[in-house]
């Protein structure tokens, strides 16, 4: 793992934005016949639709995009575009392939006082105006956030397949991605967290820090379970009868 000391701190020029996009999951709950990141949906393959938001927002400097080392998507005519780079070293959990593509993006020139935008490749409905939102919201702050939602539905905890008891919804929300911190502080907090942390936001938060939440949209959910595929078909294929 790379050592802080190892990384220049001190910034020296305006922070650039990049974004860094976990792609090595093999999405065992979607049922899908292969990674379902690469299943098409209006059109394209999902991840596709995930880069294209991101690559129309002018401030993000570039996207980086972590595959697992025998993954060959994006080597296929379909997928190859300049405007991205490929990682290929993503491993078995996310927080193993974001640490490794955080540590390519530093590779690539980016330094630790620089802002990380890290999304769900499944993630496919997310929009140029979310990320600028984000953007917006925290390039002024201290520790950076990510999108969510408030919890809109009572919350259940669940014993032997059974309510065990009913949480309060106040004050609760739903996290999603992109989540925004800058480079270096991501680093540190996921070589202190290791791999058990499911976003980086907890990474960060167990160091004590508290990320900033932005309201984003219902929309913005990740691509999991087979019915979401037809309702992700839906939405953007509407999105392209309101573009065309």
């Amino acid at each position: 793992m790379t050592e802080l000391n190892d990384i220049n701190l001190a910034p020296t020029a305006a922070p650039r934005c990049w974004a860094l996009i976990p792609c090595a999951g093999t999405g065992s709950r979607a049922g899908a016949a292969g990674p379902k990141q690469y299943q098409t949906l209006a059109g394209k393959p999902m991840v596709m639709h995930t880069l294209d938001a991101f690559a129309v927002v002018s401030r993000i400097d570039q996207t980086l995009v972590v595959v697992s080392p025998e993954d060959t998507f994006f080597q296929t005519p379909q997928a190859l575009n300049a405007s991205f780079l490929i990682a290929p070293c993503g491993g078995s959990t996310r927080a193993g392939s974001v640490f490794s593509g955080l540590n390519a993006l530093l590779a690539e020139g980016a330094v630790a006082h620089d802002w990380v935008l890290v999304h769900d490749a499944a993630r496919c409905l997310i929009t140029p105006a979310q990320i600028d939102q984000l953007l917006d919201a925290c390039l002024a702050d201290e520790v950076g956030g990510l999108l969510a939602l408030p919890l809109p539905d009572t919350l259940k905890v669940a014993q032997a397949g059974r309510v065990a008891a009913t949480l309060p919804r106040e004050g609760k929300w739903l996290a999603q991605t992109p989540q925004m911190f800058r480079i270096g502080s991501l680093i540190e907090a996921l070589e202190l967290a290791g791999d058990a942390v499911t976003d980086e936001s907890s990474a960060i938060e167990a160091m004590g820090l508290s990320p900033k939440l932005v309201v984003g949209s219902a929309q913005n959910f990740k691509v999991t379970y087979p019915e979401d595929f037809a309702l992700a078909q839906a939405l953007l294929q509407s999105r392209q009868v309101e573009c065309g």
